[in-house]
């Protein structure tokens, strides 16, 4: 059902323009959450995932073009109200025009047990103590599109569905299944002011990548790493990837526990890619043709 209101300030709004992911995951829904979807084509895939609607909120310009999406919105969840809003207040959520003109809230979903999601799987990716959830976001469109059965996030990572890394997906956070994996650490300030986890879930994490058959190559710069196109690599039948944060990379604790340590060959006296940008060669190389 359309409910057409005038303004942002509207409290059944609060989940689109008051409330922070934290709050959104925290207070709204203490079992599951809330995430928000932003453009038709995320809520498209979050419908597609199966992922429960709470409500929709959209612009009076977009909805003589929306009808197949309201359509579907209000077929999967009658009772979810859809909320219509005039162009120039929505655009106040960012100061310009946003999301192409709708927003959806859904329940978060429960994530699979680590070992479900291992079962069968032959390649996956690990992000480390990722702290920018852009590079979460692109990682995560990189693995949809590159063929990785997974992605496993340690402790100290960003959500992957933060509203802006769920964005930078395209979707690709509700298209790639994913859990966390390891166990927390004791936190230190990294060199570029973000807290860091000390690689400390890597002493449960990598024993139990290798119990599923796995071999975890290490993606660093290091005296001792093999180049990406090294044929051992693409010849093993499981493989974990692990990618760290910006700047100090991955923790000495992972790259001591792994079983490959990978670089991507760099020309012109360059040392290294974002790790986005990393981990799209890397998914490229090192998947499992289909």
């Amino acid at each position: 059902m359309f409910v057409r209101l005038n303004t942002l300030k509207d409290p059944r709004l609060d989940a689109y323009a008051r409330l922070t992911d934290v709050q959104l995951r925290n207070r709204l829904e203490p079992e599951l959450g809330i995430f928000i979807a932003e453009s038709p084509k995320v809520i498209e895939r979050a419908l597609d995932a199966g992922a429960e609607p709470v409500s929709l909120l959209a612009t009076e310009r977009l909805l003589p073009t929306s009808e197949p999406l309201t359509a579907r919105f209000h077929a999967a969840a009658p009772e979810a109200p859809m909320f219509v809003l005039p162009g120039a207040e929505l655009e106040k959520l960012a100061g310009f025009p946003l999301t192409r003109g709708a927003l959806a809230a859904f329940r978060r979903p429960g994530q699979p047990p680590l070992e479900e999601l291992l079962a069968n799987a032959r390649r996956v990716a690990v992000l480390e103590d990722i702290t920018n959830h852009t590079n979460v976001g692109a990682i995560f469109r990189s693995a949809a599109a590159l063929g990785m059965d997974g992605v496993l996030v340690t402790p100290g990572c960003y959500d992957p569905l933060y509203r802006r890394a769920l964005r930078v997906s395209m979707g690709g956070v509700l298209q790639v299944p994913w859990t966390r994996i390891g166990e927390d650490a004791p936190a230190a300030q990294g060199a570029h002011g973000n807290v860091r986890h000390l690689g400390g879930w890597s002493a449960t994490g990598i024993p139990q990548l290798h119990e599923a058959g796995f071999k975890v190559a290490a993606l660093a710069l290091s005296d001792d790493s093999v180049p990406l196109d090294d044929p051992a690599l693409a010849a093993e039948p499981k493989l974990a990837l692990v990618l760290g944060t910006e700047g100090e990379g991955l923790s000495p604790a992972t790259i001591s526990a792994a079983d490959h340590v990978v670089r991507i060959p760099m020309h012109h006296g360059v040392d290294s890619l974002n790790v986005a940008a990393a981990s799209a060669v890397a998914f490229w190389q090192l998947r499992i043709p289909s």
